[in-house]
């Protein structure tokens, strides 16, 4: 170990029980006072065993003599450095201790993921490959050059008999438009590596490139048609009812094991809906109808399973492209509303999507939302907002006032809001209004709106006093293969001198706070959030949700003392500078009285905390 780090250790562990003076504290302490309840001895000591940790490895991985000889960084011209491009850094990232520990990290809820985008690609592909029969593939042309194969679109169906099968390979001059090839057929013949071949041509149809995410010259609104146009074959492959079902049990699968025991779904509702056994597409409205019966089934499957044990589960919130006419928007608010009254459980609120600087501004669409609320009330059922707002570089344009409408409109969160760090006043009326941040730090490097983790406007956020959850966006299309958060949390704390493991842990919680478990009036929502674990309110869900997650926590630090604490961070020496094995098990034995006395903290919490919930 480096000397320098050696001394960094030492003096984090003889500040150990004290937290970060800085980010780890601001964007949940001054409202809610959730960091000092995350900084239990065990905790602080944790986060001083993490911190050393990363001191480490920003000297060893990211800053050491080697690093400049790295091949893929002299490749491309780039300079080895923590929140570096992630593409280029990803494979060093997986390789470090503190994304092992980052995948341990309990996260609570994801608040912001697409569901066509939370797949690993190339499991789908294989897995379709090897266990879904009668799928088919088809094109409008030839697919015989890279061109055509590259530009084309491609749909894949699934067909039980022998009706419009084409005899001519898909990738010959021959192939006849629009007839049916056996997707294993098109696989095995693939001109450029057979099966194996053909799995990473899909991955690559279907997902943002090394190559595309490093052209540093191309601008937002180039990478965003690239970004739309991977949704295409993902969305044909995923319509078939088996393949959804299959996904579905995967992605619970893997967001478990990534410590994410919830999700907020967004996806939009305009894919067709193969049964099945069908070779037909249901009607519109009644496809989006099965998908959601199908997604209740499956997460209640998955819960029955011993994986499944502890997952909280998973609600959808319904958008709509925001570049459609009034027209389409209105026909997907009334599919929406019906469908919320027939499964009144899965659907968690309403938001408008895609590029925000190519569409409809919320000013422009508020008579529709006016409706819409109009209509709700109609039906007696309540459907909240959780609006995309900000994702722009934008500064005072239609696209940036966007955030402004969105908090007028009543929005109880924020996907993305990447421009909120440039108006003072109104990041001071998120923090009034109770409104969360769902921030995709790697989806805005990858979307061009920032050129590394060390550019981003989060720091500004926390800085500020604003509430943020760290959430994922589109991983599968967007660099990641996995579905799970770990990554992005990686970024955070690596880039960010002043965050610390005590400011993840801050967002995690926050997530878990602002997730949209149960339909709540504007009201009780306030109040749920303000109480969170421990108000007088705290029977709700969301209360014994955070007494879970926060249990959760004091379990993860105590793995890492077991993980890490003997390690040499420092950790030894002589003098006043030794920590010994007898003073790490004292605080494993105080750790387990105090993570098992998370519920009575819980009810002792309201009595000591002052009007707003800060600690007296």
């Amino acid at each position: 170990m480096l000397p320098a780090a050696r001394e960094c250790a030492k003096r984090c562990l003889r500040e150990r029980g004290q937290t970060c003076p800085d980010l780890s504290l601001v964007g949940s302490h001054e409202s809610h006072s959730s960091t000092w309840r995350l900084t239990s001895s065990q905790a602080s000591e944790a986060c001083s065993i993490v911190s050393a940790i990363r001191f480490e490895e920003l000297q060893t991985i990211w800053k050491s003599p080697e690093v400049s000889e790295d091949s893929l960084a002299k490749q491309h011209g780039a300079e080895i450095h923590p929140g570096m491009n992630f593409m280029l850094a990803r494979e060093r990232i997986e390789k470090s201790k503190l994304f092992k520990i980052m995948r341990k990290f309990p996260k609570g809820a994801l608040l912001h993921a697409h569901l066509s985008a939370m797949v690993d690609v190339r499991w789908l592909m294989e897995m379709v490959l090897e266990e879904i029969d009668g799928m088919h593939i088809s094109a409008d042309k030839p697919l015989s050059t890279l061109e055509a194969r590259t530009t084309e679109t491609l749909t894949f169906i699934y067909r039980s008999s022998s009706r419009n099968l084409s005899s001519e390979s898909i990738w010959t001059d021959k192939y006849i438009p629009g007839s049916y090839i056996p997707l294993r057929d098109a696989a095995d013949s693939f001109p450029d590596g057979g099966r194996e071949g053909f799995v990473t041509f899909f991955v690559n149809l279907a997902s943002i490139s090394l190559e595309e995410a490093v052209k540093a010259h191309v601008g937002p609104c180039a990478v965003w048609q690239r970004f739309q146009a991977c949704f295409e074959p993902l969305d044909s492959l995923m319509s078939y009812e088996p393949i959804r079902r299959r996904h579905l049990q995967q992605l619970f699968k893997d967001l478990m094991d990534d410590g994410v025991r919830y999700v907020d779904i967004r996806s939009t509702f305009m894919f067709k809906w193969q049964p099945t056994g069908s070779e037909e597409y249901l009607p519109p409205f009644e496809g989006y109808r099965e998908s959601i019966r199908v997604l209740q089934e499956e997460i209640i499957e998955f819960q029955k399973t011993e994986e499944g044990t502890g997952f909280w589960g998973a609600r959808m919130i319904w958008t709509v492209l925001r570049s459609l006419d009034n027209r389409a928007i209105i026909e997907g608010m009334k599919d929406c509303i019906d469908i919320k009254v027939d499964y009144p459980d899965m659907i968690a609120g309403f938001d408008f999507v895609g590029h925000e600087d190519a569409g409809r501004t919320l000013s422009d669409l508020t008579p529709l939302i006016f409706w819409f609320r109009k209509q709700c009330a109609a039906e007696q059922v309540n459907i909240p907002f959780f609006f995309h707002a900000g994702e722009t570089l934008g500064t005072g344009d239609e696209t940036d006032h966007n955030l402004f409408d969105a908090i007028a409109l009543g929005t109880r969160r924020l996907g993305h809001a990447y421009s909120l760090y440039k108006h003072p006043l109104l990041m001071n009326m998120v923090k009034d209004k109770r409104v969360l941040v769902e921030c995709c730090p790697i989806s805005n490097e990858m979307l061009r709106y920032t050129t590394s983790m060390q550019n981003h406007p989060l720091p500004a956020l926390l800085a500020q006093g604003v509430q943020v959850a760290l959430c994922n966006d589109d991983p599968a299309i967007l660099g990641r293969y996995r579905v799970g958060m770990s990554h992005d949390y990686y970024q955070a704390i690596q880039a960010l001198d002043n965050l610390g493991l005590e400011g993840l842990g801050a967002m995690a919680e926050n997530s878990v706070r602002w997730a949209a478990f149960e339909d709540l009036s504007p009201k009780d929502w306030l109040d749920d959030v303000n109480g969170g674990a421990y108000s007088k309110v705290g029977k709700r869900l969301r209360a014994k949700r955070m007494r879970e997650w926060k249990n959760s926590w004091e379990k993860f630090c105590q793995w890492i003392l077991i993980e890490y604490g003997t390690m040499d961070y420092g950790l030894g020496g002589e003098g006043e500078d030794a920590v010994g094995d007898e003073e790490i098990m004292a605080v494993l034995e105080a750790a387990g009285r105090s993570a098992g006395g998370a519920d009575e903290e819980a009810q002792a919490g309201p009595s000591q905390a002052g009007p707003s919930g800060t600690r007296r």
